[in-house]
């Protein structure tokens, strides 16, 4: 047949991974994607949508599995959309996360052959998450459920372990579902805007076990919080704190503004680059401690730094990249929106002894500028590691403006990095020399990315 219907049935092999996470096949010149597929995988599948020059399919049949398609860690990997690769092996997902990164830099920042390197793995794909937030409901038989919802519905699948997240969590995620029913906490629903409970926040330090438990709820006054936070406290030897962290609002943002202290202490301390770090409930910091840890690594074995250098840091949080580039640098400064997030980063500055580092509050792009006039050198270097959105046309303007010798832009999105780094060199007279990316979230299309410039 030449043309496609809704409802067709065909018989595809699966080529590629997509940065969705679905698998790709082609039939007649033309693109369908097929979710829960793995590549050499042939399949006959339903087309649930149809247009002009590609169709999405579902698996009617598996007809030969790929060698790359393995089993399972989960037992509801089928259900949840947490991860949606657990079928396919680490080696196929490194493949398809090298090759995310080549096609973007190529057909959306137009680079003919960019210095790609090859992708950053990871000895430990399963039990890599310091931290987990998942949404609580409550089943008909009125149990408690925590888990992640379903791909493309608000249906939660009910979770009392997760092999992708730090295994000294999994006890916890368990047992406090049973204790918040006991308690009779009432659970919220997005629907009636009713209920207080809406997410349980578990982080773990890689490296010193400690673990912070928050509740997200819409109010403070849960019956006997204090009692049941003392339990936990008692319970779980390396909880050092129990949160509440109040969100009243109609929003899908997980955290509100405010994050009560019921015990112990609000944040866990980590070991960080051989620097010692307080997280907090709300804090940004990478998922993926020993990733990021070598990602570092990278960026300072390019760098080579002599300890003469002037360094920005656009968008640094808590300064997880100011303070490890501040030891080998004669300056750093760190840029970021977020007021608390400085007021955390001067915090862990103190707390490792770090005195040539200054933190700014407010919009990076205005920043950016009255940050660089006011050094005492030239600027030599400016580290970005922005959002999944990317830089806004501001900073990227404000790069242009004051034309920094090097840029190291670390990202998250390669179609984002891709379009930035497009703008750079085009109108900044940039040159990409070389693309480094890692994998900080196996099991799923997430890929990580450092690139570096030079003026």
């Amino acid at each position: 047949m030449d043309g496609w219907r809704q409802g067709d049935t065909l018989d595809l092999t699966i080529t590629d991974l997509t940065s969705s996470g679905d698998g790709l096949g082609r039939w007649q010149e033309r693109v369908v994607f097929v979710p829960d597929t793995v590549p050499g995988d042939e399949v006959r599948v339903r087309l649930v949508q149809a247009k002009p020059t590609f169709a999405r399919g579902q698996v009617k049949q598996l007809i030969s599995p790929s060698p790359d398609r393995v089993r399972a860690a989960c037992i509801v990997a089928d259900k949840c959309g947490g991860c949606q690769w657990q079928t396919v092996s680490y080696e196929a997902q490194l493949a398809a996360k090298q090759q995310q990164v080549t096609d973007a830099l190529v057909r959306i920042g137009k680079f003919d052959a960019p210095n790609v390197l090859p992708i950053l793995g990871t000895e430990a794909p399963l039990g890599y998450r310091n931290k987990a937030t998942y949404p609580l409901a409550r089943s008909p038989e009125g149990n408690v459920k925590a888990g992640y919802f379903r791909k493309g519905s608000h249906k939660l699948v009910n979770l009392n372990q997760c092999p992708v997240q730090d295994e000294r969590l999994n006890p916890l995620l368990a047992e406090i579902k049973k204790d918040i029913k006991e308690r009779g906490w009432s659970i919220y629903n997005e629907d009636r805007h009713q209920g207080r409970l809406r997410h349980l926040g578990l982080r773990v330090g890689r490296r010193t076990g400690q673990m912070l438990l928050t509740l997200v709820s819409t109010a403070p006054n849960l019956k006997d919080i204090e009692l049941q936070a003392q339990e936990w406290m008692e319970r779980y030897p390396d909880l050092v704190g129990v949160c509440v962290n109040l969100n009243p609002d109609k929003t899908n943002a997980i955290f509100g503004a405010e994050t009560l202290v019921i015990d112990g202490v609000p944040y866990i301390e980590e070991v960080f680059a051989d620097l010692r770090f307080r997280i907090h409930a709300t804090t940004f910091f990478q998922v993926n401690t020993e990733q990021a840890e070598g990602i570092l690594q990278v960026i300072l074995n390019e760098l080579k730094l002599a300890g003469t250098e002037t360094i920005i840091d656009a968008y640094c949080g808590v300064g997880t990249l100011t303070l490890p580039l501040a030891k080998v640098a004669k300056r750093c400064v760190g840029l970021e929106v977020q007021t608390e997030a400085v007021e955390q980063a001067l915090a862990n500055a103190g707390l490792n002894g770090i005195d040539n580092v200054e933190f700014r509050a407010g919009d990076v792009g205005e920043t950016l500028i009255t940050a660089a006039e006011n050094l005492a050198d030239p600027l030599d270097i400016v580290v970005l590691d922005p959002p999944r959105k990317g830089c806004d046309r501001a900073v990227l303007d404000a790069l242009i403006a004051l034309k920094p010798p090097r840029i190291v832009y670390m990202s998250c999105d390669p179609a984002t990095l891709a379009r930035d780094l497009k703008i750079l060199r085009e109108e900044g007279g940039y040159t990409l020399t070389q693309a480094q990316p890692a994998d900080f979230f196996p099991q799923t299309p997430h890929v990580e990315c450092v690139a570096f410039l030079v003026a």
